[in-house]
């Protein structure tokens, strides 16, 4: 029994492991045609841009973590918008870089997930995802961002058993290309919402009173990380 669990364990890492053949360039090019549609439609993007709030919080309650705080909880609300709660000093470089972090993690995700692509690494990618929902799932302290995590991992779980290759290489690259766009646009709406009055305490107003910095030069450091991000993962996407 040991001896075959051990030969079923070292199967599935070979698996999750291994590399898959790229998919074909009209793929490629149908998926990024599809997320570019998906973001820059007002109804489509209503829907999907819970995805980037999961990234978002996602890379709060992370970088909190890593930074040495304390995780207490991150609620993700029907109108996308979202909050995560974490305990330590107000202040300093961990509070810094987790402030820092909201805006910055769904292009730098993508970015990664395109690394991963580049490198023929679809089910490692797909799995990778996976994990990353479920631990986000344990902080989640409210029932709509506990639906919207579940819905979305269930979608990765899916896809990652029952799916077929060509379906999974599909669906890993409009992942990646929906985390690069979608990880452009919202803070350019943060920032005509500013200029409406509204969002006043905002990552960039926080950051602006952390460090005294007005909140343009956070505005430019999120502009430049997605556009970045967008600009290389798409030519390693591309294969450019």
């Amino acid at each position: 029994m040991d001896h075959l669990a051990s030969a079923s364990l070292t199967s599935l890492w070979d698996e999750v492991s291994g590399t898959q053949p790229d998919p074909d360039l009209w793929v490629v090019v149908a998926t990024l045609v599809a997320a570019l549609a998906v973001v820059a439609t007002r109804g489509s993007w209503r829907i999907a841009r819970n995805a980037i709030t999961i990234a978002h919080e996602g890379g709060h309650g992370l970088v909190a973590l890593l930074t040495g705080r304390t995780l207490t909880g991150i609620t993700l609300h029907s109108d996308t918008s979202g909050l995560t709660v974490s305990r330590g000093k107000p202040h300093g470089l961990g509070m810094i870089l987790t402030a820092v972090a909201g805006y910055t993690a769904p292009p730098l995700l993508g970015l990664g997930g395109a690394a991963l692509l580049a490198a023929g690494r679809i089910t490692l990618l797909l799995w990778l995802a996976t994990a990353l929902l479920v631990a986000l799932l344990v902080m989640v302290r409210n029932a709509y961002g506990v639906l919207t995590v579940v819905v979305t991992g269930a979608t990765f779980v899916l896809v990652s058993w029952l799916a077929g290759p060509q379906v999974q290489a599909a669906f890993a690259y409009a992942v990646v290309w929906f985390l690069l766009l979608g990880g452009v646009r919202p803070a350019f709406e943060l920032q005509a919402k500013r200029s409406r009055g509204g969002a006043g305490d905002s990552d960039a107003d926080q950051l602006a009173r952390l460090t005294h910095a007005p909140a343009g030069v956070w505005f430019f450091l999120f502009h430049a990380v997605s556009l970045c991000s967008l600009i290389g993962g798409g030519r390693w996407l591309l294969e450019l």
